[in-house]
């Protein structure tokens, strides 16, 4: 079952994802070389406690840290650690959620550490772009997945695949919550979109094959051909007069 949040939850809602989206602003500052994801994680913490929010992810199903940092081939669930220093060249997926009044803000940009190639700028502006045309269809009246069917051909468009094994997803009063969004689909299929509904939509988007694998640590992701991957998510909700994004940097 999808959650309609009343106007009330969505302000507080509101509330949790302004201060994710003034997290990434923020972290978006201290993303160079030589700066560990440790490092990041340590600071999006103090951030976010100091706006009176909790870190939504730190706990999660025994995550440990505030962040999620995946660099490079590492599509998402990265682990921030000391031990991985940001290197010119490389891209950063971050993921940050917060809680307010029990309610959640998630969302998630990869960052160019210093100067990046034409070819992964190309691999970034694709993947930003596609959220946005996957938000665009964010709208009464239309269904659940024209959003990863819009998504999907954007980024199929240009050569890149979408990853299939993970997810958007419903939030609320929990981190995920009913429907899962998918980044791909057919459209004019699935529920009917409704005024109140709020979904965290986060394509996942490669350079190469859509496959992925688990590493060891049991969190972090990565491209099954080991090239890159990029990371982008919002919170919206759907409202009469179209998607508001709750995440909005």
């Amino acid at each position: 079952m999808i959650v309609i949040k009343s106007p009330a939850e969505i302000e507080k809602m509101r509330r949790a994802s302004r201060v994710v989206a003034k997290v990434l602003l923020q972290i978006q500052e201290h993303v160079r070389a030589g700066a560990s994801t440790l490092e990041l994680d340590q600071l999006a913490e103090k951030w976010i406690r100091g706006e009176g929010a909790i870190p939504a992810f730190k706990g999660y199903l025994g995550y440990k840290a505030t962040l999620c940092t995946s660099i490079n081939e590492e599509v998402v669930h990265g682990i921030p650690s000391p031990k991985r220093i940001l290197k010119e060249g490389d891209i950063l997926g971050v993921d940050c959620g917060a809680i307010i009044e029990g309610y959640y803000g998630d969302a998630a940009f990869t960052f160019p550490v210093g100067k990046v190639s034409e070819p992964v700028k190309k691999l970034l502006d694709v993947g930003e772009e596609s959220l946005k045309q996957g938000i665009a269809q964010m709208t009464p009246e239309k269904r659940l997945y024209d959003i990863g069917a819009a998504i999907q051909r954007y980024v199929e468009s240009h050569g890149y695949s979408v990853v299939r094994d993970y997810v958007g997803h419903g939030i609320g009063t929990k981190l995920h919550e009913e429907p899962q969004v998918p980044n791909y689909g057919e459209p004019n299929t699935g529920p009917r979109l409704k005024p109140g509904m709020v979904f965290a939509i986060e394509p996942m988007v490669n350079e190469g094959t859509h496959e992925v694998e688990l590493m060891k640590d049991g969190w972090t992701v990565v491209t099954k051909d080991r090239k890159l991957s990029t990371h982008f998510e919002h919170t919206i909700v759907v409202t009469e007069k179209g998607p508001e994004i709750l995440t909005a940097w």
